[in-house]
């Protein structure tokens, strides 16, 4: 640039107006709980029944919740302490007292049941009853299963780690998944887990939840034992194309091996295209690009890959 000053300077400028930046240290804890939840979301929720020494049981909702093991089954969720006057939660002091627990999977079916059942009610006071859930004896652990969920937990909480003593802090409840309950329905012929059925509720910031079901379902082809090529290795008028997004790059990336021309691809509209604008070639690799992206769009990813192969060979 005439000017001296360098092309990353204005990059940067550019990208940190367009950036509300803030400092965890600086903000009120309300406040980190409120961006927090808002952009680390959806967050799975689960719903579990605890009970202490007296025979007393909770049934209480937890969106910090996950799995983060599969041999030894392990998933952790995390009865906070309450920002406004730092007290634990009936749940905390059950695991405490008898280290078991039911973890309770919500789907969209019971949310509005479950969203209840976290009114601070008293110790004494039965959330089962209070949300107009039915109790049902668990297998091997103490606490009861909520009838009304499809699919069951029976864990032993392994260990409860405090990560604070002030208000918001989490404690987690790290707990070994020893049997799970699914119920039938949501199973194939192959006994294996149909994910259309399940639909799973998601916590997000305020009053925000999403609904898992089959409008808003996508599968994401994951490299395994074979690596994609990479974005790298695109030839570099696909690289750098105004109209394939990122997401259209990394689909076409994800391939095991560049793809070549397949002479017996035959496609009517890629005939039009290159008979109207084979004599603009930069028309004719806008309207490739644009058909590429309709079928990625659709799944087509080798299809797609014929298309731009033509821009490619011109």
């Amino acid at each position: 640039m005439g000017s001296g000053i360098s092309k990353s300077f204005f990059t940067d400028i550019c990208f940190s107006n367009l950036f509300m930046i803030l400092d965890l240290k600086d903000l009120k804890t309300a406040e980190k709980q409120y961006y927090l939840q808002h952009v680390v979301a959806p967050r799975p929720v689960c719903f579990a029944s605890t009970i202490d020494k007296a025979g007393n049981v909770n049934l209480s909702p937890f969106s910090f919740f996950n799995l983060f093991s599969s041999h030894p089954p392990v998933v952790i969720f995390s009865p906070s302490r309450r920002v406004r006057d730092n007290t634990i939660k009936h749940t905390l002091e059950n695991v405490l007292e008898v280290p078991e627990v039911v973890i309770n999977i919500v789907t969209y079916e019971m949310v509005h049941q479950v969203s209840l059942a976290s009114c601070e009610f008293p110790k004494e006071a039965s959330e089962f009853e209070k949300a107009g859930f039915t109790a049902e004896p668990a297998t091997i652990v103490k606490p009861p299963m909520v009838r009304e969920s499809k699919v069951k937990m029976e864990c032993r909480v392994i260990e409860v780690k405090p990560l604070g003593n002030e208000g918001g802090a989490g404690n987690l409840v790290i707990c070994e998944v020893l049997r799970m309950h699914i119920d039938d329905f949501l199973l194939d012929e192959n006994k294996k887990m149909d994910q259309r059925k399940i639909h799973h509720i998601a916590r997000l910031g305020g009053d925000w939840y999403c609904k898992v079901d089959e409008s808003n379902l996508f599968t994401v082809a994951k490299p395994n034992t074979e690596l994609g090529i990479g974005i790298d290795a695109l030839p570099e008028s696909i690289r750098n194309s105004k109209i394939l997004s990122g997401n259209n790059l990394g689909q076409l990336a994800n391939v095991h091996e560049m793809p070549v021309i397949e002479p017996s691809f035959d496609d009517a509209h890629l005939k039009n295209i290159i008979q109207y604008y084979s004599i603009n070639p930069d028309e004719m690799e806008k309207e490739l690009h644009l058909y590429a992206k309709k079928l990625l769009q659709e799944g087509k990813i080798m299809e797609a890959w014929q298309v731009l192969l033509v821009d490619s060979s011109q």
